[in-house]
């Protein structure tokens, strides 16, 4: 009789990995009417820490600009660590660039609005993100870059 293990899919813990906010043209660019541009990046990354323990970090980049003059930039990184084995590998990358992203970003929202009000300013709310479609993006893209043999 062969034993099988039971997959197992835990979160270790939730962190606030890095923050950092900046107002390089405060207080001038405070006093200005105009509405500020507001761009948001965010991006995914995992990292294997140990022997089925994982670190999935999610980063946000929110900078506002008035013309060409930044009013404030925040950059932070919510991280989580999870535990995951015996799952079969095709699994993995579905799990680390879906699932967790999933768990860890509610936190990395809240975050980043709090920092934002707290610095004095109306809190930007990051929009839920669809990570499925974000991966499925991803992997569309890798599948254009590699290169194609053509056999005949």
């Amino acid at each position: 009789m062969s034993e099988t293990q039971d997959p197992v899919f835990q979160i270790q813990r939730v962190y606030l990995k890095e923050a950092s906010l900046e107002q390089p043209n405060s207080p001038a660019i405070l006093l200005e009417q105009e509405q500020p541009t507001v761009d948001i990046q965010l991006g995914v990354n995992a990292t294997p820490v140990a022997d089925g323990i994982y670190e999935v970090s999610v980063t946000a980049t929110v900078q506002t600009k008035i013309k060409d003059k930044t009013v404030f930039l925040v950059e932070a990184t919510q991280a989580g660590i999870f535990e995951v084995r015996n799952l079969p590998q095709e699994q993995m990358s579905p799990i680390m660039g879906i699932a967790c992203p999933q768990i860890v970003y509610p936190y990395l929202r809240g975050n980043v609005a709090d920092l934002i009000q707290r610095a004095g300013f109306p809190p930007v709310h990051l929009s839920e993100i669809n990570f499925q479609a974000m991966y499925e993006q991803q992997q569309a893209a890798r599948a254009q870059e590699e290169p194609r043999i053509v056999t005949q």
